[in-house]
């Protein structure tokens, strides 16, 4: 097969689909490997590493769209990298399609199979492909949050893990998954004084076991979270519902009980954001203020820290990446249902019901799909 690998265009995303390593595997399955110039410079790989390892160099993305089967980037294609997908073509990438209705329309239009990152499952429930981005991205929280609440920057002026004689600052988690998880381990590594909400109380006692006193732990109710986002310096949104949008957990109104210059962190934003006044921002510009409190919501965090996350990501996606290659995109999800589960359009058609929900449109079973 074909495999195709574009430079990522997206403001200030320095990740790459493709790793070396992953492309001389590729390669050493006799598959053809074709990454476009410059594409992994951003994350300490040049072209050279990538002729080393078997594959060829393309001037332009035009051509790597143009010549390859199966395309496999980190974040979703913009409307210029859109409009160069064609019927027959594979797509893997994160898509986050629940928010973004004008890349879904334009993903059904170009006929383009595309097999989401952020909903492959494994036999664990997880999400293999999103939680190294998750951990990135949730040990990048606190990092970010605290230097928002620096007062250069707008915030509070408070120093995330006190001195003595001053108090710590309070962090609240929102979702104890694996963002949140990794997000107060290092803000209580940090000094903070942090407390994590979630809604399972199996998740919140294994929590509270694995660390011991490290963190607080509180069931995320209407009430608690109210009680939690007044009393914090810094509140960090950590909800997923795999390949829907986030659920809206802090209005607008409840800025007001909020303390002056407190930082809202949201981790989030990829599926909307989960607080009403979230909107995308870039690592160029990443923070804004509404009512007095500090927005961060850069929607690549781990573009910041792109040569781990590029190694991770390529990491989880080899074997999903090589079966499909090896197989084809459709023996490939059949023989594999974690994979199957990635699939979003075909055809025309799409395939995630979360989305199909969020955005208005019909959506067909993968299985269904599959069977037709």
């Amino acid at each position: 097969m074909k495999i195709g690998c574009p430079k990522e265009i997206k403001p200030q995303e320095f990740r790459v689909g493709l790793t070396p390593a992953a492309a001389a595997e590729a390669v050493a399955r006799g598959h053809d490997v074709l990454v476009e110039t410059a594409a992994g410079v951003g994350a300490g790989f040049d072209d050279d590493d990538y002729s080393a390892a078997g594959a060829a160099i393309a001037p332009d993305a035009q051509t790597v769209f143009a010549d390859a089967e199966l395309i496999v980037k980190v974040k979703e294609p913009l409307a210029s990298e859109r409009s160069l997908l064609r019927k027959g073509q594979v797509l893997f990438a994160f898509l986050h399609l629940a928010p973004d209705p004008d890349q879904t329309r334009d993903l059904l239009d170009s006929g383009v199979t595309s097999i989401a990152y952020e909903t492959v499952t494994d036999r664990a429930g997880g999400l293999p492909l999103l939680a190294p981005m998750s951990e990135v991205a949730g040990k990048l929280a606190p990092q970010m949050g605290a230097w928002t609440l620096q007062k250069a920057n707008g915030g509070r002026g408070t120093l995330l893990g006190g001195v003595p004689g001053v108090p710590p600052a309070h962090v609240a988690v929102i979702g104890g998954g694996v963002v949140g998880t990794h997000a107060a381990r290092v803000a209580a590594g940090m000094g903070a004084d942090v407390t994590v909400l979630d809604k399972s109380l199996f998740r919140l006692r294994y929590l509270d076991d694995l660390h011991r006193g490290l963190f607080k732990t509180q069931f995320a109710n209407t009430a608690n979270i109210a009680t939690q986002i007044a009393l914090a310096d810094m509140v960090v949104g950590a909800v997923l519902i795999p390949g829907a949008a986030a659920p809206k957990l802090v209005a607008r109104d409840q800025l007001a009980t909020m303390k002056p210059g407190a930082v809202l962190v949201d981790v989030a934003i990829d599926q909307g954001g989960c607080f009403e006044t979230s909107k995308p921002t870039t690592h160029q510009d990443p923070i804004y203020e509404v009512d007095g409190i500090m927005h961060y919501c850069v929607a690549n965090m781990p573009g910041a820290v792109a040569r781990t996350s590029t190694i991770a990501l390529g990491n989880a996606t080899l074997p999903f990446l090589l079966a499909l290659a090896d197989k084809g995109w459709r023996q490939a999800i059949t023989d594999d249902p974690h994979l199957r589960a990635g699939l979003s359009t075909h055809e025309g058609q799409l395939t995630s019901s979360p989305v199909g929900e969020a955005l208005g449109i019909g959506a067909i079973p993968a299985d269904d799909l599959l069977a037709g």
